[in-house]
């Protein structure tokens, strides 16, 4: 990595804002409110952030323009995903969840190479998505991903499966807060059908062996998807407990799945 390098993926590092402490507070009030403006602001503001995440990958043979893609979508997980009710600073927790992306990239990024326009592609249609996403509260689909990047949904389709390597359902894709969700979270198989069903079942007898407490706090947190903050404020609660709670819940599953 040539860290004096002022042009990456087109920006002009040696530009890159600086927000203070005020700035922030008033761009995250108004990205609570849907702000998109605020949140592309935030985003251009912290992209230093990324820049000093990257460093730490300089010995890697990886070209630094994708790194600072992949960096920037974990920074887009990082503020979408930002409760600024726990008193803690932006970058202690984008900081990890920046390195956790591009980790990721690294460990899955074989050695089948893809041409640079590919991977360009690949990366619009990923913003975009994560953009559409946010606006409408909805996943988009590839046609909307196409009209908002203006570049046909087939080369759209061709590009994202061209960056794709096969992977554990269990691999994580994210951390908030020491929650992880798993590629498993986010895919449906269309396939399989008895077999998950099996699955549903085994799911279900496994749940029928927690108390009423633990029964309640893994619904809420695996099938209604609230945090452990949500679900501690809605059966009066510290979030401590949930996650005591949940461990155990999860442990006594586990053992009955495995048993």
């Amino acid at each position: 990595m040539a860290n004096g390098k002022v042009e990456i993926c087109g920006v002009n590092t040696a530009k890159l804002p600086l927000l203070n402490a005020a700035e922030k507070e008033e761009l995250f009030e108004k990205i609570a409110e849907g702000d998109q403006e605020a949140r592309e602001k935030y985003i251009e503001g912290n992209l230093r952030l990324v820049l000093s995440v990257i460093k730490r990958f300089s010995s890697n043979n990886e070209n630094v323009d994708d790194l600072f893609q992949i960096g920037c979508i974990g920074l887009m997980k990082a503020i979408d995903n930002f409760d600024t009710t726990l008193n803690v600073k932006f970058s202690t927790y984008a900081v990890p969840m920046i390195i956790g992306e591009i980790r990721r990239f690294l460990r899955d990024n074989n050695t089948i190479r893809v041409s640079r326009s590919l991977k360009d592609t690949a990366y619009k249609a990923i913003y975009a998505k994560e953009a559409l996403t946010k606006r409408n509260m909805q996943e988009p689909t590839i046609m909307e991903i196409s009209q908002e990047i203006g570049i046909p949904k087939e080369d759209i389709v061709y590009a994202l499966d061209a960056i794709q390597n096969p992977m554990s359902l269990y691999e994580p894709v994210y951390t908030e807060g020491g929650d992880t969700l798993y590629v498993m979270d986010q895919v449906s198989d269309k396939k399989n059908r008895e077999e998950l069903w099996v699955e549903h079942l085994s799911l279900s007898d496994a749940l029928k062996k927690l108390n009423a407490r633990e029964h309640e706090i893994i619904v809420l947190r695996f099938f209604e998807g609230k945090t452990q903050m949500e679900v501690a404020d809605l059966i009066g609660i510290s979030q401590a407990q949930v996650s005591r709670l949940e461990k155990n819940a999860l442990k006594t599953m586990r053992n009955y799945l495995e048993g």
